[in-house]
């Protein structure tokens, strides 16, 4: 049976270390997704977010194949795999869903999908895995193991703000000044 795991990190480069890792430990990079807000990649440099992601990203695996990716809600996000490429099909083809019904599609909650799309919007980026239930522990070990964010503690300020669920139809995320 097939599993899907995901973890969110608070920047790009985390998440981009934990793919690495994930390929190097034999997991097939058309089983892992990382969608993401790559500092770089802003509304105002989109397009050379997208250079700087790719060429971050490496001659193999599936960081070869990152790219820009405009997700309705999300804004431009630096994309590659099974997972971008569900949300892009539903944002081409005006399904409903995007992000969020591709991660409720590979199995996690409503809940979980909200928050993850959510922490995407505000800047995080994830990676979420497809794997079979005797390589579970593993990727665990390997995502786990770069100190994703805490999802309890996240939901919980993101409730305090007044925040519900992710909402496609928003502005992208501007964080507040300090």
């Amino acid at each position: 049976m097939t599993q899907t795991r995901t973890r969110s990190y608070d920047n790009y480069e985390t998440a981009h270390a934990v793919v690495g890792q994930l390929e190097a430990a034999g997991v097939s990079s058309s089983d892992i997704s990382i969608v993401g807000r790559n500092g770089k990649a802003d509304d105002s440099n989109a397009g050379e977010g997208a250079g700087i992601g790719a060429a971050v990203g490496g001659a193999a695996g599936l960081l070869a194949g990152i790219g820009m990716l405009a997700i309705p809600g999300i804004g431009p996000v630096v994309a590659a795999g099974w997972l971008a490429s569900t949300a892009a099909g539903a944002a081409v083809g005006g399904a409903a869903g995007g992000i969020v019904g591709a991660l409720t599609s590979a199995g996690h909650s409503e809940e979980d999908a909200n928050y993850y799309a959510e922490t995407v919007r505000r800047g995080g980026t994830v990676v979420s895995v497809r794997a079979a239930d005797e390589q579970v522990p593993a990727i665990e070990a390997i995502l786990d193991g770069a100190t994703p964010i805490n999802r309890d503690e996240r939901l919980a300020e993101y409730r305090a703000s007044g925040w519900s669920r992710f909402d496609e139809t928003a502005d992208p995320y501007q964080r507040p000044v300090i």
